[in-house]
């Protein structure tokens, strides 16, 4: 199972790499303080983004499964075929 963490900030989704606990502390943080930036690391790569967060501001987290199977039952096994393709040559 592949877990992604989504942050949604006045509408606009932010796709983060795990852990998030760090990132959720300074965002409360921020928020206490009555307004800050927090940088918002990238999922992948790059220097991320610098987010204004105030009170009232609407933020939402969200973990999205994106990789996991939800069959619990193996894959049938497909015989091999082997076919001669050169056999009349």
């Amino acid at each position: 199972m592949t877990v992604v963490n989504r942050l949604t900030v006045d509408g606009r989704d932010y796709f983060l790499p795990s852990p998030i606990d760090e990132l959720r502390g300074k965002i409360l943080e921020a928020v206490k303080a009555g307004g800050g930036y927090v940088n918002i690391p990238p999922l992948r790569s790059g220097p991320g983004i610098d987010i204004l967060f105030s009170p009232g501001m609407p933020v939402t987290w969200t973990q999205i499964d994106v990789g996991g199977d939800v069959s619990t039952e193996p894959e049938p096994e497909i015989p091999e075929t082997v076919i001669d393709v050169y056999g009349d040559l």
